[in-house]
């Protein structure tokens, strides 16, 4: 959407004076904070033409205009002037020398502090690499897939098979996979093994296939568990806590974790930080609600998101640099020189 140079200094004057106080800015408000040489009649042109773009809206109580999630869009990706942090602020908060399950909830714990919102980190998911694996026959197509992890923790899944197979067949499927494969993540011998099994017999083969997609699932399920703190700091956002039916849908995400992961988890797709508005998002179940996150790494790939949610009046150019950093910083403790 292009906007013209006083239609875009109209409109980042207002969101920026609408999130600092709440109030609908008036046309008189923004001829004096604008900076712009423009008579009162000229503003509310203007302001006119912003609205039936979609971009403000009037509250049916004041004259003033307010912006919606769409000007809320253009402003953060257009018109925004991000704040500098020093990024010390954020090093002496986040415990880098600690484990890597206390250095990710001291970086909810700084995302919460810095913000004054809530901070939330989604744990990096569970490796997939396994040593070794076994196949114990239950019973007439019943097995028990027994997986034994790097660092000697053990899976079980439970498997039901086409075919009833022999030990014997079960130890030669244990064995071809354990000689070839150990020490290498489950998706990655998923690949491999589409073309190397052809050469060997078919129940065979669709056995080890089984039990690879079976492994995958089950070092996976345990996905990243979610961080979160300070969302107590919610309560005293009135654009949240004043309408009783929006506070328990926003707390409701915090108890149903899964939809949370779901929703950060689109920032590890991309690079960068990533602004979620709500009203704009099918992902955020609130239309006062913002999340700003950003991926992070370790040792060169993306292992989780992390990022603040609060109200959409949250001020960006502040919150924008805090994640940002905050993911920096995340990744630099979590990777091993």
């Amino acid at each position: 959407m292009k906007l013209d140079i006083r239609a875009q200094t109209l409109l980042k004057a207002l969101v920026e004076r609408y999130i600092a106080d709440g109030q609908p800015v008036g046309s008189r408000a923004l001829a004096k904070i604008s900076g712009l040489d423009l008579s009162p009649a000229t503003i509310r042109n203007i302001m006119s033409d912003l609205e039936e773009l979609g971009l403000v809206a009037s509250p049916h109580t004041s004259a003033g205009r307010i912006p919606t999630p769409r000007g809320y869009r253009l402003f953060v990706d257009s018109l925004l002037t991000v704040q500098h942090i020093d990024e010390s602020a954020v090093e002496s908060r986040l415990q880098a020398s600690a484990s890597p399950q206390k250095i990710i909830a001291s970086a909810a714990q700084v995302l919460s502090q810095l913000s004054q919102f809530a901070g939330v980190v989604i744990a990096p998911r569970r490796d997939s690499t396994f040593q070794q694996i076994e196949f114990l026959r239950l019973s007439e197509r019943r097995i028990l897939l027994v997986i034994v992890a790097p660092n000697g923790e053990v899976q079980n899944r439970l498997m039901l098979t086409e075919s009833d197979y022999t030990p014997s067949e079960l130890t030669q499927a244990a064995n071809y996979i354990n000689q070839h494969y150990a020490g290498q993540p489950f998706d990655q011998v998923r690949i491999h093994l589409t073309d190397e099994l052809r050469r060997l017999q078919d129940d065979i083969t669709r056995l080890m296939q089984a039990a690879v997609e079976a492994g995958s699932d089950a070092m996976s399920e345990d996905a990243g568990d979610v961080v979160i703190s300070g969302e107590r700091n919610l309560l005293s956002v009135s654009d949240l806590s004043s309408n009783m039916g929006s506070l328990r849908k926003m707390f409701d995400l915090f108890e149903q974790k899964t939809s949370l992961a779901a929703l950060l988890d689109q920032s590890s797709k991309a690079s960068g930080v990533q602004i979620f508005i709500g009203g704009e998002s099918k992902l955020v179940p609130l239309e006062e609600m913002s999340v700003v996150s950003a991926p992070y790494e370790a040792n060169g790939r993306i292992v989780g998101t992390l990022g603040v949610i609060g109200p959409t009046r949250m001020a960006y150019e502040r919150v924008i640099p805090i994640v940002d950093i905050t993911a920096r910083l995340l990744s630099s403790a979590l990777s091993h020189p």
